[in-house]
């Protein structure tokens, strides 16, 4: 939508061909139906939240930033506001709005939009190269072809068909289709920015308790592989939530080795001593009741027995009775709460797709093919992904804008 909505303010003709009955299935329920489009951070420091091939984006990035995404979009009448973390969102919290926007672009540019209408394939004609014989044919974008066996011609074609993430959202994996027709390599697909799965029967009793604060560290063996503080939820078979999301992103290659160890802060604001500190104020106070009634005071209920149960401290005890090491070790368990971590959910599940079209085939500079000219990828179909925070839009955004700069400075 970006790339067809900047390639018709030009003058070119532009024909969209979406598959859904709908354009920006996909967009409208990004940042929980708010649209986190972007994240408001100077250009330098993007690459720094990218996690697959984040020197391929350099040019992107500073192509078209975030600054010239929100004056996009600010420019056609849709008022922005920036929350916690540079995160960017419409005033109005509807992903909706980004779209009518987009849309009305669009309509502007006489953009032609084909709903209902997948591509099934991308036409390629072969040609001489400019070097004579020794160069040998070269391919070129002729067009492409529907699933109903349409054929419409093409000086130029833009695959921007996303992943298999949401795939109800039509993120069918079409587009690493029609790279490895036209010779180009797709690296190997898997679910990212997506619920983690756990090994302890405790988690599930927690399921629905959401953190807002916690501090999150993840090892594999003795090495630190993540660390992170925000927001997390416990869920029937693991953990999920922003921090949580952006750790399945990180850590992936890690899980492909075997399971990794977790720890929760769940008092990060207090250090050791504090934790302490408040610890022996509530024990104090009521030093002849039972152990399970006061240590209430510091967790939500439901993760006050697990709590409980993994400090070996019997429920029934009296305050009087636990003596100072029992105290520390309870001290130790919040400031490190244990779980084990097996494995991520499923493309169902998963925000966006890491792997895909592999970044060698493409010109970082006009997104364009190294194998066929004039056919270009952008957005999530590439071998590009991000952690949470507005990232992987961005990405959208800038490598629509090189393509559609790409196609506008091209020879006719």
């Amino acid at each position: 939508m970006m790339a067809g909505a900047l390639l018709g303010e030009k003058g070119h003709e532009v024909h969209i061909f979406e598959h859904n009955e709908k354009l920006g299935k996909k967009l409208y329920i990004t940042g929980k139906g708010r649209c986190n489009l972007t994240n408001d951070c100077e250009p330098q420091d993007l690459p720094g939240h990218v996690c697959s091939n984040p020197k391929f984006l350099y040019s992107a990035f500073y192509s078209f930033t975030p600054k010239d995404v929100c004056a996009f979009f600010e420019k056609e009448g849709l008022p922005l506001k920036t929350e916690r973390g540079n995160r960017v969102f419409p005033v109005s919290d509807k992903s909706s709005d980004v779209i009518r926007t987009l849309e009305k672009v669009l309509k502007r540019g006489n953009v032609r939009i084909h709903l209902n209408k997948g591509v099934s394939r991308v036409l390629v004609s072969e040609e001489q190269g400019d070097a004579g014989e020794g160069e040998g044919a070269i391919q070129r974008v002729v067009g492409i072809e529907t699933f109903s066996e349409e054929q419409m011609q093409a000086d130029a074609v833009i695959i921007a068909t996303g992943g298999l993430s949401y795939p109800s959202t039509g993120s069918t994996g079409d587009g690493y289709r029609m790279a490895l027709d036209t010779g180009h390599k797709v690296t190997e697909c898997e679910p990212s920015l997506v619920p983690l799965l756990t090994k302890e029967d405790y988690i599930p009793e927690m399921q629905g308790l959401s953190l807002k604060t916690t501090g999150l560290t993840i090892f594999s063996g003795k090495k630190k592989v993540y660390q992170d503080f925000g927001e997390m939820m416990f869920t029937h078979n693991g953990v999920t939530g922003p921090m949580i999301l952006s750790a399945s992103a990180v850590i992936s290659r890690y899980l492909k080795k075997g399971p990794l160890s977790a720890f929760l802060d769940l008092k990060p604001a207090l250090s050791p001593e504090k934790l302490d500190a408040r610890i022996l104020r509530e024990f104090d106070e009521a030093p002849n009741r039972q152990f399970r009634n006061v240590i209430g005071n510091l967790f939500p209920s439901s993760l006050t027995p697990v709590i409980i149960g993994l400090s070996g401290i019997e429920p029934e005890r009296r305050i009087h009775t636990i003596t100072r090491e029992e105290r520390m070790a309870l001290g130790n368990l919040i400031k490190a709460f244990p779980f084990t971590i097996t494995g991520k959910g499923s493309f169902r599940e998963a925000v966006i797709t890491k792997g895909g079209v592999s970044v060698k085939d493409v010109n970082p500079g006009t997104m364009e093919s190294k194998h066929v000219r004039n056919l270009y990828f952008i957005g999530e179909v590439l071998d590009v992904d991000a952690v949470t925070g507005g990232f992987n839009l961005q990405i959208a955004w800038s490598t629509a804008y090189l393509a559609a700069e790409g196609i506008s400075g091209s020879p006719e």
